[in-house]
């Protein structure tokens, strides 16, 4: 059976060019609406994931994502953002993407249709069986991506994936698929928008669920974040204020002195 990419299918709107700017965005808008109800019926698949990569992160693994695109770029976005976030090292979240860190920023051309590359590109992190790997494609044939979890599986590493059609080759090879069906796109096969949207909502749920229940987490405050700069020095501060009820000077003191809000938290009035 032929398998068929609902996010290539034509766009339900045409003649955009005709449009104002003002029915271009409501329009677009509407589209973009849609996109947190798909997510909410994947929420089983994201669940399942979750919880494997918590198992794993638990005995030291890491858990690396593997895109191509926009796919790999969200994937990098996400992992980059941990160390600030959570207060883990720059190991433990990884994001790879094809043609490499120069394809961040442009595109690198057939990158993506690689069958080598993304396994090569795991095993420069000695890539083991304590470790998980989300492969992430809105259209799910993406090969750079595909037969780098072949390779996973093979070797007993544990695969999960986040894309945008149903059925695709990508979810048929993750042991852990997370299926999130967004339909066409404003502007036809345009996946930045609807399906990036959709992989950048189930990245957020994917981390930060995962972070929490690390124990990255007090209460619903963000204790083990980097404080590299003067914003997060002050929502540090106003922490302390808040749980230790303490004056703006006082918290001021502890973050100087113990460099973080969970220390300063568990070291006051010892």
């Amino acid at each position: 059976m032929t398998f068929i990419k609902t996010t290539e299918k034509a766009s339900k709107y045409n003649d955009l060019e005709k449009m104002s700017i003002n029915n271009l965005l409501i329009k677009i808008n509407n589209e973009d609406k849609t996109v947190p109800y798909a997510v909410e019926k994947a929420i089983p698949q994201i669940e399942k994931l979750t919880q494997e990569i918590v198992e794993k992160l638990k005995i030291g693994g890491r858990l690396f994502y593997l895109g191509a695109g926009t796919s790999g770029r969200l994937g990098v976005v996400d992992a980059s953002e941990c160390p600030p976030t959570f207060g883990v090292d720059f190991n433990t979240v990884i994001g790879l993407i094809a043609g490499g860190d120069t394809a961040i920023r442009k595109a690198v051309e057939f990158a993506e249709d690689s069958i080598t590359q993304g396994w090569e590109d795991l095993l420069t992190y000695n890539i083991s069986n304590k470790d998980v790997v989300v492969g992430i494609a809105a259209s799910g044939t993406t090969p750079y991506v595909i037969a780098a979890l072949e390779k996973c599986n093979q070797n007993n590493i544990l695969t999960g994936c986040i894309t945008c059609n149903a059925g695709s080759p990508l979810a048929k090879t993750a042991k852990f698929p997370v299926e999130v069906v967004v339909g066409p796109e404003f502007v036809t096969g345009s996946s930045r928008m609807k399906a990036g949207t959709a992989q950048k909502l189930v990245l957020n749920m994917l981390s930060t669920a995962t972070m929490i229940q690390l124990g990255k987490v007090k209460g619903n405050k963000m204790v083990d974040m980097q404080l590299s700069n003067k914003k997060l020095l002050e929502r540090g501060e106003n922490m302390l204020v808040s749980e230790l009820n303490i004056d703006q000077d006082k918290a001021k003191e502890l973050l100087q002195k113990y460099g973080s809000v969970r220390n300063a938290i568990q070291n006051y009035n010892l």
